[in-house]
């Protein structure tokens, strides 16, 4: 627009709220801002572009339209001071988020720095813009959580990993025994990684308590061993990554429903830390064995514009959690 034009001022509005629905975030973006050059005091404008560039990621340019949203609102809104809260806490500003958790009436412990808490159990879905597992996390802070689980290598995050999450919760997660349901959050950004890489083994028990012995271990260098075979059950881990095996029907080894070959994901500093568990494993017990060791890297899929995935349906989930 040249000129400010009432009537297509109007329909570009409609074509951004209808791109931001679409998920087609960087032309919303666009869109907003072209409508802020002939209506730079709306409220409304400065914060669906301050909320489209929270979605992509552009810290700065989101604090900056939700800064202005609320100097130009003149009064408390609370999902102004989220999404301001949320981009200052990327960004490392600690005294605008301290600032911003305050105004929404929430206790955070007194200092100027990083918020160092622990605000309890939640779910976290990495990279919800794809086909995103969800882990096991501690919120260490109002936004940032500390990634619990092992995650898949193809997430393109670790175990520890401290993630910054989004302010609404997508649903809810029940717990391994089931009695209690967690909120489920979907990360935005990796704050901190972790040095503990992800390692897939797959070994030979012959027993429970033999895998028992196993995930249970402890050593320096080690931070977590998962069994994911039964958690993933979309596709044969092993064929995945080329490890020799036999299929039968029904998926198990024993008569017993016992599934001897095993899929574990290791949280480790290293492949050293990882070999020496495993070998000291074999070592203690009959029948164990180790049919390989996968170190495999990714990067974090990119983000694809093609739905609003930060959208949830409140419904609980049913999965369990390890």
């Amino acid at each position: 627009m040249t000129a400010f034009d009432p009537s297509e001022t109007t329909t570009l509005e409609k074509q951004a709220y209808e791109a931001f629905g679409r998920g087609e975030l960087t032309l919303a973006a666009q869109q907003f801002g072209e409508l802020l050059e002939h209506q730079p005091d709306a409220v409304h404008l400065h914060y669906m572009k301050g909320l489209a560039h929270k979605y992509l990621r552009e810290w700065s340019d989101s604090l900056h339209h939700n800064l202005r949203a609320q100097a130009l609102k003149g009064g408390f809104d609370e999902s102004m001071a989220w999404n301001a809260g949320i981009a200052a806490t990327a960004l490392g500003d600690w005294a605008q988020a301290r600032n911003q958790w305050t105004q929404c009436g929430i206790g955070i412990p007194e200092g100027d720095g990083p918020i160092e808490s622990d605000f309890g159990l939640v779910s976290i879905r990495l990279n919800a813009w794809g086909r995103g597992e969800t882990v096991w996390a501690r919120r260490i802070d109002i936004v940032r959580a500390r990634l619990l689980n092992v995650p898949l290598p193809e997430s393109g995050h670790r175990l520890f990993d401290i993630v910054l999450h989004d302010g609404a919760p997508t649903g809810r997660r029940r717990t391994g025994n089931g009695d209690r349901t967690a909120p489920v959050f979907n990360a935005l950004d990796t704050l901190a990684s972790s040095e503990f890489r992800t390692f897939v083994a797959f070994v030979h028990c012959a027993t429970p308590e033999d895998l028992n012995d196993l995930t249970e271990a402890t050593l320096p260098g080690i931070g977590y061993v998962e069994d994911w075979t039964s958690s993933l059950v979309h596709y044969c881990l092993r064929c995945s990554y080329g490890t020799p095996h036999d299929h039968d029907e029904t998926g198990e080894s024993k008569a017993d429903g016992w599934n001897a070959e095993r899929n574990l994901g290791i949280g480790a500093q290293g492949k050293a830390a990882v070999v020496r568990l495993l070998e000291e494993w074999v070592s203690r017990g009959p029948g164990r064995r180790i049919d390989g060791i996968e170190t495999p890297d990714h990067a974090p899929p990119e983000r694809v514009e093609s739905h609003a995935w930060w959208r949830g349906n409140d419904e609980e989930e049913e999965e369990e959690g390890t």
